[in-house]
């Protein structure tokens, strides 16, 4: 057996139960409790995954899934991807489960960086524990601090562009080239220049580009993301009739909350994620403005 899956039956939805087949991209503790045959993977660090972790997950660090500290953002190669999911045991046909800690907002990103990767190496079912360990454990569910045995994979992977722009795709948006509608996903300090990322060569946006701030699709300090009504009103007014929409931030993880918002939640067309954003984008020598 290559690894321990959460045990019981299918799907509860908020609205009553999903039919067996059904697969919500966003689940609560309750319903992560009630599925089964599915892969569950921890991104968090590896003590805090050893302190106590869901039942059954197995601890692949978010660090893995990232860039180098110059460019963090940056997405790693095939043979890095291959080697890391090769690793944590999965098949392209696993059902995924990616629980980050819940401590802030900020967490979800990591989350919604790892959902795209795998989305973009191929996996046809995956989701976001909302809230995160955090939320599983103020539910009272149990936590374990066993580390299940892993098979490794012989399975090969390779990153879509399906969802994803490179620096010369933006190039070609920045230079009126190329139709798509570019939204920051940075608190607005960063979008006017007023601050930056410390790995970043200069302050500063894309030209063109409008702000929306990853938080708008949460409820004031909530940790989970929100859902429904907050969520189309928030990914309303975004890309109008431009061909794409392009999400980024300093490093792809704020960026990667709205990009799942927007692409997984709220149901819109062509979105990217433009991975190694503000930080690839400037240390490159790519024009900055100040948004308005």
């Amino acid at each position: 057996m290559k690894r321990i899956f959460v045990a019981v039956a299918a799907l509860a939805l908020a609205a009553g139960t999903a039919a067996a087949d059904e697969w919500n991209k966003l689940v609560g503790p309750q319903d992560l409790a009630a599925l089964s045959g599915v892969t569950i993977v921890d991104i968090r660090d590896k003590d805090a995954y050893a302190a106590a972790h869901v039942p059954g997950a197995v601890n692949v660090p978010y660090g893995l899934w990232r860039g180098p500290a110059e460019n963090p953002g940056a997405v790693i190669s095939d043979a890095a991807l291959t080697e890391v999911l090769q690793q944590a045991g999965l098949d392209h046909g696993d059902k995924v489960v990616i629980t980050p800690a819940g401590t802030d907002q900020t967490d979800f990103g990591a989350a919604a960086r790892v959902y795209w990767t795998l989305k973009s190496a191929g996996f046809p079912q995956i989701a976001i524990l909302n809230g995160g360990v955090e939320s599983w454990v103020a539910a009272g569910q149990p936590t374990s601090t066993e580390t299940p045995a892993i098979t490794p994979s012989t399975d090969t992977f390779a990153l879509s562009d399906r969802w994803m722009i490179d620096r010369e795709g933006i190039a070609a948006v920045v230079n009126g080239e190329r139709r798509a509608t570019l939204v920051d996903a940075r608190p607005t300090d960063f979008y006017r220049g007023e601050t930056k990322h410390k790995a970043a060569s200069a302050p500063g946006t894309l030209k063109g580009a409008q702000s929306l701030p990853f938080a708008k699709f949460f409820e004031g300090e909530n940790t989970s993301i929100a859902e429904g009504t907050r969520i189309s009103s928030a990914a309303e007014d975004v890309g109008g009739d431009s061909d794409e929409i392009v999400s980024f931030c300093n490093t792809g993880h704020w960026a990667a909350t709205n990009w799942f918002a927007l692409s997984e939640l709220a149901g819109k067309d062509n979105v990217k994620l433009y991975p190694e954003s503000m930080v690839g984008w400037v240390n490159n020598g790519g024009e900055v403005v100040t948004g308005n």
